[in-house]
C-alpha cells in the first residue's frame, strides 16, 4: 500500500510540475538542464542564454563548459539546484529520485522529466516536447522537422553499406571495461550507421571478458576517445588478451569517437551517424 501511495505521489508531482511550466505561458528565463542531450536541444531552440546551470554531462556547445554545474558528479540535491533560482528544471525519467522531486514540489521548483527513446522518432519527438515545455512550440517543431530531414539523409547512407560487426567497449583503464548490449545510445548509433552490434542477449552494459570478445568476433572494436587513451592507445588495445584472435584484431580495426558526440543522442545525432559511417566505410 505504501509503495502504491508513493508511486501515486510521484505521478502527481510530475504532472503538477509539467502543468505549471506550461501554464506560465512565457518562455522560462532561468533554465537548469540535467542532461547534456537536453542542453543541446535547449541551445538548438535558441535558449542557450537562458541556461543558468547544467549537469556534468553537458559540454556542448563550447560555451556550455563555462556554465555553472549543479554538482561535481551525477548526484544532485534540490537545495543545490534551488540556489540557481530556476524557472524550470529539465531532466529524464529515472534520473531524478522521488525524494528530490518531492523536495522540488516543496520548494515550488517546476520540473519536467522526459522519456528518452533511442530512435529517430524518439529524438524528434523529444525536441518537440522540450519546445512545448519551454513555450516555444513553433520553434520546437521547426527544429524537429529539420533534424528529421538530416537524420534521414545520414541514415540512408548506412542502408547501402555492409552491416559491419562491431563491439563497443566502455573503458576507464584495463580494470574497468564493459561492453554495450541493446537499448543504449551507442547501440542505436551503431545500427543507424548501418553496422551491427555483435553483443546480443542483454540490455545496457555488462562486464567485458576475453571469452565473450573472442566468441563474438567483431570486425571492428569501437571506444570513446578517452577510453582508448585510458587503455594506452590503439597498439596497446591490439595487445589485450584475445584481441588478436578476432577479425578486428587481425585487421587492426580499432576506432574511437568523441564520447559526447557518440553517446549524446541529441541534436548532433546526424553528425555522429555520419562520422561513424565514415570511420567504417571511408565515405
Amino acid at each position: 500500500m505504501k509503495k502504491i501511495l508513493n508511486n501515486f505521489a510521484l505521478i502527481i508531482i510530475l504532472w503538477s510540475s509539467y502543468t505549471v511550466a506550461i501554464a506560465q505561458g512565457n518562455t522560462p528565463k532561468r533554465i537548469v538542464s540535467l542532461s547534456g542531450s537536453l542542453t543541446e536541444i535547449v541551445d538548438a531552440l535558441g535558449l542557450g542564454a537562458n541556461l543558468v546551470a547544467v549537469d556534468v554531462t553537458s559540454d556542448y556547445p563550447s560555451y556550455v563548459k563555462e556554465i555553472p554545474k549543479v554538482s561535481k558528479n551525477r548526484s544532485i540535491t534540490a537545495e543545490g539546484i534551488a540556489s540557481f533560482r530556476p524557472d524550470i528544471v529539465l531532466g529524464f525519467e529515472g534520473e531524478v529520485s522521488a525524494a528530490v522531486l518531492a523536495q522540488f514540489k516543496t520548494l515550488s521548483i517546476s520540473c519536467v522529466l522526459f522519456k528518452q527513446e533511442f530512435s529517430e522518432a524518439g529524438l524528434t519527438g523529444l525536441v518537440r516536447k522540450v519546445g512545448q515545455a519551454l513555450n516555444v512550440t513553433t520553434k520546437g517543431n521547426q527544429v524537429a522537422d529539420q533534424l528529421s530531414k538530416d537524420l534521414k539523409s545520414a541514415i540512408a547512407k548506412g542502408k547501402s553499406s555492409k552491416a559491419t560487426k562491431m563491439m563497443f567497449v566502455y573503458a576507464r583503464g584495463a580494470g574497468a571495461m564493459s561492453v554495450s548490449g541493446s537499448g543504449t545510445a551507442v547501440d542505436a548509433v551503431i545500427k543507424l550507421a548501418g553496422a551491427q552490434n555483435v553483443m546480443k542477449g542483454f540490455t545496457g552494459y555488462k562486464t567485458y571478458n576475453t571469452e565473450a570478445l573472442v566468441q563474438a568476433n567483431p570486425e571492428v572494436i569501437l571506444l570513446f576517445d578517452f577510453g582508448m587513451s585510458s587503455l594506452g592507445g590503439k597498439e596497446a588495445i591490439l595487445k589485450l588478451p584475445g584481441v588478436n584472435l578476432t577479425t578486428a584484431g587481425k585487421n587492426k580495426r580499432v576506432i574511437a569517437m568523441d564520447a559526447s558526440l557518440l553517446n549524446g543522442f541529441s541534436m548532433r545525432l546526424p553528425q555522429a551517424i555520419q562520422q561513424l559511417h565514415e570511420k567504417l566505410f571511408g565515405k
